[in-house]
C-alpha cells in the first residue's frame, strides 16, 4: 500500500479502496492464518522460550459443577483489579462480591514493591469492609487465589516467574521474579493473615468457571484490554514435560497459550501502514504482534489512525474538511469504547458487524440521495462523533460520519475475525474441528456434543458474527 498522501494526490476513491482491501481477509487467508497458528502452538508446547510460551498452568481437572465452598480472590488484568468472594453452592450456581480498584499508571509503570504493596493493600479493604463473611484478624489463615493476566512460567500451581509485562503495565523490578511471592511478601510488610494458595492466568479462570456454570469446558478466552486463550491439552502433547513427575502421570492440563504473542515474526498478520505505526509507537514494538490486532487497548488507536491519515491528506483533505481536535490528535485518544457506539448507533440493540463489501464510494457521496432511514443511522453517528470526538456540530458533516463509521467496520470486522481464528485454531488442535479436503468438503461428523467455551472481556464484538465468518472453512 502506498503512503496515504500518495494516493490522495489520484483519484479520492482509490484511496478508500486501497485502505478498504488491506483490511480484508480473504478464506484462504483464514486457512493460512490457522495453519501458522497451529505450527507456533507445536513449537510452545514442545520447548521453552517460544513467543508463544505455551504455559503449563498445573491445572489437571476442571470443575463439573457439583463443587462447594467460598473463596477469595485476587484478579489484575488491566485498568483495573478486583477483589472478589465466590461461594460456590454446588448446583452450578454461584452468588459473588467483589470490589474494584482503579490501577494507576504510576502504579503500571513504577517499582513492583509499590503496585503489590497496592495489591495487598485493596486485599485488606475488602476483608474489611465488602466480604459476607467474617474473616478474623487473629491467626486463621485465610487462603487466596490469584488471577495474574500477564505471561508466566508456572512451575507450580502456587509458583511461577513473570516473563513480561503486556496491556501497558511496565513495573520494574518484576520480570523474572516469582509473582507469588511478590504478592505474599506484600502481604507479609502489612502483617495480614493471607496466603495465596494458587496461581491462574485470567484465561484459565474464564475456562474454569465457564466449565463450573456448564458442567465442562474446553476453551477459555479473552478478548479485552489485551486477548489470550487457555484450554485443555493432553499432557502427553505437552513434550517440553517430559521425564517429568506430571508428565509420567499423563491425563490432561490446561494450557496457557499466551497468544496474544502468535505471529510476533509478522510472517502471517496482515500489517497495514496504521498497524505499523502503533507498533512502532508502542511501550513493546515487534511484542503481542496479535494481541495489538485484536485487543480493546488497540483498536481505537488503529481506527484512529486511518481517521488522522484521511484528514492529513492532501492536497484535499478527505475528513473533517481538514480540521482535528485534541481527542483525536492524542495518543490512544480514540477508546474503543467509542467504536462500540458507533456500531451501536448503525445497528441497534441487535447489531452485528459489516460484512465483506466493497468501501463505499464516499468520492459520489451525495446525503441528500440517501434512503431515510440510513440517513437517520448516519445522523446518529454523527452526533456521536461530535460529541466523543469532540467537535463542534457545524463541523462534521454526514459524509464524514459515513466514513467514520466505514473505518470502525474496517477495524472491527477483522479483529473479529482474526478472533474466530484463535478459537478455531484451538478447536483444531483438541480435533473439535477440521479444515475442508482438496475439494472444499468437510468430513462429515457424528459427534453433536455442545462445545463449552467461556469468553469473556469487553471487545466481544460479536461470536454470532465471528463463527459465520469462519464457518466457511472450518467445520466444528
Amino acid at each position: 500500500m502506498l503512503p496515504v498522501h500518495a494516493l490522495s494526490t489520484l483519484e479520492p476513491q482509490s484511496l478508500f479502496d486501497d485502505i478498504d482491501r488491506s483490511f480484508q481477509l480473504s478464506s484462504q487467508d483464514l486457512v493460512e492464518l490457522t495453519k501458522a497458528f497451529l505450527h507456533e502452538i507445536s513449537l510452545g508446547l514442545s520447548s521453552y522460550g517460544q513467543p508463544m510460551a505455551m504455559i503449563p498452568t498445573f491445572v489437571t481437572g476442571v470443575p463439573d459443577g457439583t463443587e462447594t465452598g467460598t473463596f477469595l480472590a485476587l484478579d489484575l488484568g488491566g485498568t483495573n483489579l478486583r477483589v472478589c468472594e465466590v461461594v460456590l453452592n454446588g448446583d452450578k450456581t454461584f452468588s459473588l462480591r467483589q470490589q474494584k480498584y482503579k490501577v494507576s499508571d504510576s502504579l503500571k509503570t513504577g517499582e513492583a514493591t509499590a503496585l503489590f504493596d497496592y495489591l495487598a493493600a485493596s486485599v485488606d479493604a475488602f476483608l474489611t469492609t465488602h466480604a459476607a463473611s467474617a474473616y478474623s484478624h487473629g491467626s486463621d489463615v485465610v487462603n487466596l487465589g490469584l488471577t495474574f493476566s500477564f505471561p508466566v512460567e508456572q512451575t507450580a500451581l502456587d509458583s511461577g516467574t513473570i516473563l513480561t509485562w503486556t496491556k501497558g503495565f511496565s513495573a520494574k523490578n518484576a520480570i523474572g521474579h516469582d509473582v507469588v511471592k511478590l504478592l505474599q511478601d506484600a502481604f507479609d510488610r502489612k502483617h495480614m493473615h493471607v496466603k495465596c494458595v494458587a496461581l491462574v492466568n485470567d484465561t484459565v479462570g474464564a475456562l474454569l468457571s465457564r466449565a463450573y456454570t456448564a458442567g465442562g469446558c474446553v476453551l477459555g478466552a479473552i478478548f479485552g484490554t489485551g486477548t489470550n486463550g487457555a484450554y485443555v491439552e493432553d499432557v502427553a502433547k505437552i513434550t517440553k514435560l517430559a521425564n517429568s513427575p506430571i508428565a509420567e502421570k499423563g491425563g490432561q492440563m490446561v494450557v496457557n497459550t499466551e497468544w496474544g504473542a502468535f505471529n510476533n515474526c509478522r510472517s502471517h498478520l496482515p500489517f497495514t501502514p496504521f498497524d505499523n505505526a502503533l507498533d512502532r509507537l508502542s511501550i513493546n514494538p515487534s511484542y503481542q504482534a496479535f494481541e495489538k490486532f485484536i485487543s480493546g487497548m488497540y483498536l481505537g488507536e488503529i481506527t484512529r489512525n486511518i481517521l488522522i491519515s484521511l484528514i492529513d491528506a492532501s492536497p484535499i483533505s478527505l475528513l473533517f474538511c481538514g480540521k482535528s481536535t485534541p481527542a483525536l490528535n492524542k495518543h490512544y485518544g480514540l477508546d474503543t469504547s467509542v467504536m462500540s457506539q458507533i456500531e451501536e448507533a448503525w445497528e441497534g440493540p441487535n447489531r452485528s458487524l459489516s460484512g465483506n463489501q466493497p468501501a463505499p464510494e464516499f468520492a459520489k457521496f451525495d446525503a441528500t440521495a440517501l434512503p431515510p432511514n440510513i440517513g437517520k443511522k448516519l445522523e446518529r453517528i454523527r452526533l456521536v462523533v461530535v460529541k466523543q470526538f469532540g467537535f463542534r456540530d457545524s463541523e462534521v458533516t454526514i459524509k464524514d460520519a459515513a466514513i467514520v463509521r466505514w473505518a470502525c467496520s474496517l477495524v472491527a470486522r477483522r479483529a473479529a475475525l482474526l478472533s474466530g481464528v484463535a478459537v478455531a485454531t484451538i478447536l483444531l488442535q483438541t480435533g473439535r474441528a477440521s479444515f475442508a479436503d482438496k475439494e472444499g468438503k468437510f468430513p462429515s461428523g457424528t459427534d453433536t456434543d455442545k462445545i463449552g467455551v467461556g469468553v469473556d472481556g469487553r471487545s466481544v464484538c460479536s461470536l454470532r458474527a465471528i463463527w459465520a465468518n469462519s464457518s466457511s472453512n472450518l467445520t466444528v
